[in-house]
């Protein structure tokens, strides 16, 4: 790979590394540098456009275990962060399907239970695709609370929000428009409490991330962890891991039922003590604007 983790992989550079069809996924994995778990699980995502997408688990000292980033979320978020519209084949290592609460996330996508996952049998000799449907067959899925018109997870969605309240300024003012921007991609169909966090490194560089949500709730994305997620996408994490990180804005609806701020501050204070965490706040932009 191109760097020491490299986070996406265009179908060239997955086919230089040995990935010519689907099967070939875990030839990857030595390539993958995990420095942000004990664990070291590593999920691997074909997508639609043929780039290949890694995810990592992420603990954070100090922190409750609900707070870790699955693999498998981390790749979907990968894939939503850079616009891929769909997830075709998984591999995750060691080998193994993905946890429960994973399998319950993946059903934010679109024909979810067509995506592809790789197992390998009872011996570990033979490796061969199986549905998602076939790992959750009585799943709960969007379709129960949502109309099929209703944008799922990896599509395009825009909620149409302002920020409130007069310009107030902040020492870095290029987080409030990433803010917003990513709380307008949020998606969050069931509670309609969408948020957004932006981060911004000590070379200026910014990252944000918007909350995912699940309709089972608990497997749901907080938009920190996913702000997060394309931190370590982008930059590998840093010789100095989050603690490069100086500033977070948190974009979300003053009086919404699920905010987010206090968890925000939590993790942000814990993982870079340093970082100047602000919160905003947003509203719908009236009809006929």
């Amino acid at each position: 790979m191109a760097q020491p983790t490299n986070f996406i992989l265009t179908p060239n550079e997955a086919k230089s590394a040995g990935v010519s069809d689907p099967i070939h996924l875990p030839l990857l994995i030595p390539l993958v540098r995990s420095p942000f778990s004990t664990l070291k699980v590593i999920a691997l995502g074909l997508g639609s456009s043929g780039r290949v997408f890694v995810g990592v688990n992420v603990e954070f000292p100090g922190l409750p275990l609900h707070h870790s980033i699955h693999a498998e979320q981390f790749l979907v978020a990968n894939l939503a962060l850079n616009s891929e519209p769909k997830l075709n084949y998984i591999a995750v290592s060691p080998p193994s399907a993905p946890c429960g609460h994973c399998r319950q996330f993946l059903q934010e996508i679109r024909e979810a239970p067509e995506i592809k996952i790789l197992l390998t049998d009872q011996n570990g000799d033979n490796e061969s695709f199986v549905s998602l449907e076939s790992l959750l067959p009585e799943r709960l899925g969007p379709e129960s609370l949502l109309p099929e018109n209703v944008p799922r997870l990896l599509e395009p969605c825009y909620n149409g929000l302002i920020l409130a309240g007069p310009d107030v300024p902040y020492r870095y003012p290029d987080l409030k428009p990433a803010g917003l921007a990513a709380v307008n991609r949020s998606y969050a169909p069931y509670s309609k409490c969408p948020s957004g966090v932006a981060l911004v490194d000590r070379q200026g560089s910014v990252y944000r991330g918007w909350y995912m949500e699940s309709v089972a709730y608990n497997p749901s994305l907080g938009p920190v962890q996913a702000a997060l997620v394309d931190y370590m996408v982008r930059c590998g994490g840093g010789d100095g891991g989050f603690k490069e990180i100086v500033g977070a804005v948190l974009v979300e609806k003053k009086d919404a039922e699920v905010r987010q701020e206090q968890t925000a501050r939590m993790i942000m204070e814990t993982i870079a003590p340093n970082c100047d965490f602000k919160v905003f706040h947003c509203y719908e932009m009236p009809k006929g604007n």
